[in-house]
């Protein structure tokens, strides 16, 4: 049983910072591609942020240069860290991971994110 459990949503304002956390159970991450996922207009996700289990991080353009995405194994933990933000990033963030040793990519529950002006 995989399950993914984020946490450090909340209420900030326009160019303030918030961590996102998410803390993985169930098996071993560290050969895994962990990330976060967040609603666009349509029901349609984009990719924030991802990063390998070898380190390599890549983040969508609207995010480039604000964000910064890190993970801790030993902890089966992936951080997102959120800097600069604005209200147009007000969302609500999901984790989730992928591996070659899963059958399926594992979500979390979601964590919700408010930028105000």
């Amino acid at each position: 049983q995989v399950q993914l459990a984020e946490s450090g949503g909340g209420l900030v304002q326009a160019g303030g910072s918030l961590r996102l956390s998410c803390a993985g159970s169930g098996s071993s991450f560290a050969a895994s591609t962990m990330g976060w996922y967040r609603p666009v207009s349509g029901k349609q996700r984009e990719l924030v942020a991802k990063i390998t289990s070898g380190g390599t991080a890549d983040y969508g353009d609207s995010v480039e240069g604000r964000f910064t995405i890190s993970r801790d194994n030993a902890k089966n933990t992936v951080y997102l860290q959120m800097d600069s933000l604005k209200p147009e990033d007000t969302a609500v963030y999901t984790c989730y991971v992928r591996s070659i040793w899963f059958t399926s990519t594992y979500w979390g529950q979601g964590t919700q994110v408010t930028v105000s002006s």
